[in-house]
């Protein structure tokens, strides 16, 4: 197969509110689905912001939110169909808030191992192979419920109420959620996460055929498939879950917060990209960005090549970066930040006087932009050059657009003398390219290089899309890489379907980027093991 190629001008590999206290957090699983939604909470209220994400068919644009006050600890509902992602998502969610996991299943075992008279009596069924009664079960969560630890750090139902029945049964003893988070994944995606499990029955560990392969031939030759994890017996599970699930939405519709997305949008070498594409990726760099910043990272970098904001393409588009640029300041501002867009300013002397051509005439384009009302624009969002000089004490954050060096001139300098003067303030970098180019007599500059590029590596990735196509190519793409602050690299092949459909499939995940070796070796199905195998060519 031949080899493929990120598209990519450089291999470059929390902060309070002045305006507030709050603390917010997304929460996307590191494979499908994943939940994009943002808890804001201080110690009076909560508020609850969901923004769907896309599929690639709709791009729902409307944003709800959900907002109660609360005197008591957080308390939420998650429910989902088999491998839906709950348990990501319930790892996530108790390790940012604290809250006491519930889940049913492990209240029983430890309720029959511990030989508690609710123990006894649902042993009884489950060793007739029978249901336990709904009484029981409820009898048993609201004993845990009303522990100390509980009601102090706030809990975390998992996958119950499974029934309308069992959601009355709660709401009469006065259980009910903040928050209830509905999991809504494709039965496409689900059968194969079941039918392509596989079992370690040493060690327990589960992997998949595809996504998440052993790591030796010894681990997979004894890897087993659970009983209820074949395609028949999987349907069959999702159809009594959706009858279910059905159930009880209205029990909760008031409080419920729901994720459809259905991956990363199709038709992406169609240009110029519809709205409804542009603001998918807009939204998923801003809530990656917010991510990033909350966890208290300062020296942030995006790097999003869409072929529109690909500057090796004839089609580079200075109005997408611009609008993605707006979204960023807007959704700040909103908070209460006052935001400073910087746009570097002419380099050089005489004749090697301006800036590099993708810039030429950003700063006057920003300046004629729809900033809203309430006189956004010169009052939470200003516009300045890139250097120290352009940092004022009134700003919260700087978005850096594009920030290049040029033949001859660079920019580091400049930037560098800004980081230092905006102290722990965040700095967000835009499609930054900052490799160290010739001087104008065409000899390197040398001095201070090794410096400049080590400087350069001080920003942290904290959203990175790329389109893959095979070497020397812009045509077809195959592929694409994505990460989105805190979670893992994410590749994914593109499919062709009948009809001229097309759709982006999950093949592998990578806790740092992977190297081109390691994306050809996943798109050739190799193992990893095997890709540490030498290849025959040196």
């Amino acid at each position: 197969m031949a080899s493929l190629s990120l598209i990519s001008s450089a291999n470059f590999s929390s902060i309070p509110s002045r305006s507030s206290v709050s603390t917010s957090l997304l929460y996307p699983a590191p494979s499908l689905p994943h939940f994009r939604s943002s808890i804001r909470r201080n110690h009076r209220r909560l508020s609850f912001s969901v923004i769907p994400r896309q599929t690639s068919h709709s791009f729902p644009t409307s944003i709800s939110r959900i907002r109660c006050s609360v005197d008591e600890p957080l308390k939420v509902m998650i429910s989902g169909a088999p491998a839906s992602g709950k348990g990501t998502q319930c790892e996530l969610i108790v390790q940012k808030f604290g809250l006491v996991h519930i889940s049913t299943g492990d209240l029983l075992r430890a309720e029959v191992s511990t030989g508690t008279e609710i123990g006894k009596r649902a042993k009884d069924f489950m060793n007739s192979g029978s249901l336990v009664p709904d009484e029981i079960v409820i009898a048993m969560v609201a004993g845990r419920l009303s522990r100390e630890d509980a009601k102090k750090h706030g809990w975390l139902l998992d996958g119950f109420p499974r029934t309308f029945a069992q959601a009355q049964s709660l709401d009469k003893l006065n259980v009910r959620p903040d928050i209830f988070l509905l999991l809504d994944v494709p039965d496409e995606i689900l059968i194969d996460r079941c039918v392509g499990r596989r079992l370690d029955p040493v060690t327990g560990k589960i992997y998949h055929i595809k996504s998440y392969p052993p790591e030796s031939d010894e681990i997979k030759a004894r890897l087993v498939t659970r009983p209820d994890d074949t395609e028949e017996k999987v349907k069959a599970r999702l159809q009594i879950y959706k009858q279910n699930s059905e159930s009880i939405i209205s029990a909760y519709s008031d409080v419920m917060i729901k994720d459809n997305w259905r991956g990363i949008p199709t038709r992406l070498n169609n240009i110029p990209h519809s709205r409804d594409i542009r603001s998918y990726f807009y939204e998923d760099v801003l809530q990656a960005t917010i991510r990033s910043i909350k966890d208290g990272n300062t020296r942030l970098r995006v790097d999003i090549n869409i072929p529109e904001l690909n500057p090796e393409m004839d089609v580079y588009r200075i109005g997408t970066l611009m609008e993605l640029v707006r979204t960023l300041a807007l959704s700040f501002a909103d908070d209460g930040k006052r935001v400073k867009v910087c746009v570097q300013g002419s380099m050089g002397e005489g004749a090697l006087a301006g800036m590099p051509l993708q810039l030429a005439g950003t700063r006057t384009i920003l300046e004629f932009m729809d900033w809203g009302d309430d006189e956004t624009l010169g009052t939470f969002v200003k516009l300045g050059a890139i250097g120290g000089k352009e940092v004022n004490e009134e700003d919260d954050l700087f978005i850096l657009v594009a920030p290049q060096n040029a033949v001859g001139n660079c920019i580091i300098d400049d930037l560098q003398a800004m980081t230092t003067a905006a102290g722990k303030r965040p700095v967000v970098l835009i499609n930054p390219r900052l490799k160290d180019l010739p001087a104008s007599s065409g000899i390197m500059q040398t001095m201070g290089r090794e410096k400049r590029l080590e400087y350069a590596l001080t920003f942290d990735n904290c959203y990175i899309f790329r389109l893959l196509y095979y070497v020397g190519t812009q045509y077809p793409i195959m592929g694409a890489l994505r990460m989105s602050y805190p979670y893992r690299y994410e590749l994914y092949k593109r499919v062709n379907e009948e009809n001229g459909k097309e759709k982006y499939v999950l093949i592998s995940t990578y806790s740092e980027r992977p190297t081109p070796d390691q994306i050809n070796d996943a798109f050739s199905g190799k193992s990893r093991e095997q890709s540490r195998k030498p290849s025959g060519i040196w």
